[in-house]
C-alpha cells in the first residue's frame, strides 16, 4: 500500500503535528481517506447475533452531505492548527482587488480568475470558511468546506488539472488597467482524500511609475468522500509552501474524522 504522504510533501512542523498527536487525527481519523493499514480482525471472532441494520438519522443534503452545520463548522481549520504567525483574517488584502480581479481574453482563463477572486474553487459558494492572517508576510489563507455533490466536485478537479496546460501563461488587465503576465503551474499535494489538484498561481504587473508587483498564490481543492474543501495561500512575493501543505493534510485529516464521528453517532 502506498504511503499516507508523498516524499516530496515537508515533513509537518512541530507546531503542526503536536495538536493532531493530541487530537488523535494522526492516529485515527481519516484511516480510509490516507490508505492506512487497519487492525486485522480477531481471529476468532464471538458469535454474535444478527441484529436488522439501523437507517441512518442523519439528513441527506442535496449536496449528498450527511454533515450538520456545526460539523461542516467543526472541519474548519483554525489559526491554531497552522501555529505563529497566523492569527484570525483582519479583512480582505489590498492585493485582492489590486491584482487578482483582472481580466483576460483567454477563454477558460477568466473562468479561473473569477474563481479565484470569487473564491469558488468548488464552483459554488462555500457551505462555512474561515481566513487566516500572516502577520510576517501579510499572505492570506482561505479555507472553505465545499456545499456540492461528489460529481460536480470532481468535475471541477477534473476542470482544475487543466488549466496548466490550457491557461500556463496569458497575460490580463487589472481593474486599474495594468497588464499582468500570469502563470498557472501543477503544484504537488499530500496524498490525501479521494480526489484532489493543486497549482500555483502568479500574477506579476509594473505599475506606470516602474514599480513591480508578484502575486503568488497557492491553490488547492480536496474530496473527501461526499464532502470537499478548497483553499488559497497567497501574498506579495514568494509564498512559502510549507503553510499550504499543512493546511491540506490537517483538513483532509480533519474533515475525514468528522465524518467518522457522524457516522458513529448515527
Amino acid at each position: 500500500m502506498s504511503p499516507a504522504i508523498s516524499p516530496r510533501v515537508p515533513r509537518l512542523p512541530r507546531a503542526v503535528a503536536l495538536p493532531l498527536l493530541a487530537t488523535g487525527l494522526l492516529l485515527g481519523g481519516g484511516c480510509a481517506a490516507l490508505g492506512l493499514n487497519h487492525p486485522a480482525s480477531a481471529p476468532h471472532p464471538l458469535p454474535t447475533l444478527d441484529r436488522p441494520a439501523t437507517a441512518s438519522k442523519a439528513p441527506r443534503r442535496a449536496d449528498g452531505s450527511t454533515l450538520s452545520d456545526e460539523q461542516a463548522q467543526a472541519a474548519l481549520i483554525t489559526q491554531t492548527d497552522l501555529g505563529a504567525p497566523w492569527t484570525a483574517t483582519r479583512g480582505a488584502a489590498t492585493w485582492r482587488d489590486g491584482l487578482l480581479k483582472s481580466h483576460t481574453a483567454a477563454g477558460e482563463c477568466q473562468r479561473l480568475l473569477d474563481a479565484l477572486y470569487s473564491d469558488e474553487l468548488l464552483g459554488a459558494p462555500a457551505r462555512v470558511a474561515v481566513g487566516l492572517d500572516d502577520a510576517d508576510t501579510e499572505a492570506q489563507l482561505r479555507f472553505q468546506i465545499g456545499a456540492r455533490r461528489p460529481a460536480d466536485v470532481d468535475a471541477m478537479l477534473a476542470w482544475l488539472r487543466e488549466m496548466p496546460v490550457r491557461c500556463a501563461r496569458f497575460t490580463a488587465t487589472t481593474e486599474l488597467g495594468l497588464p499582468e503576465d500570469v502563470q498557472v503551474r501543477d503544484a504537488p499535494l499530500p496524498e490525501v482524500g479521494d480526489a484532489r489538484q493543486g497549482l500555483r498561481v502568479t500574477c506579476a504587473a509594473t505599475d506606470p511609475d516602474g514599480q513591480r508587483f508578484l502575486l503568488t498564490m497557492d491553490v488547492a481543492a480536496v474530496r473527501v468522500g461526499e464532502d470537499a474543501f478548497a483553499l488559497t495561500n497567497a501574498g506579495l512575493g514568494d509564498v512559502p509552501n510549507e503553510a499550504t501543505q499543512a493546511a491540506v493534510q490537517i483538513g483532509a485529516l480533519r474533515l475525514a474524522d468528522i465524518r467518522r464521528q457522524g457516522r458513529a453517532e448515527v
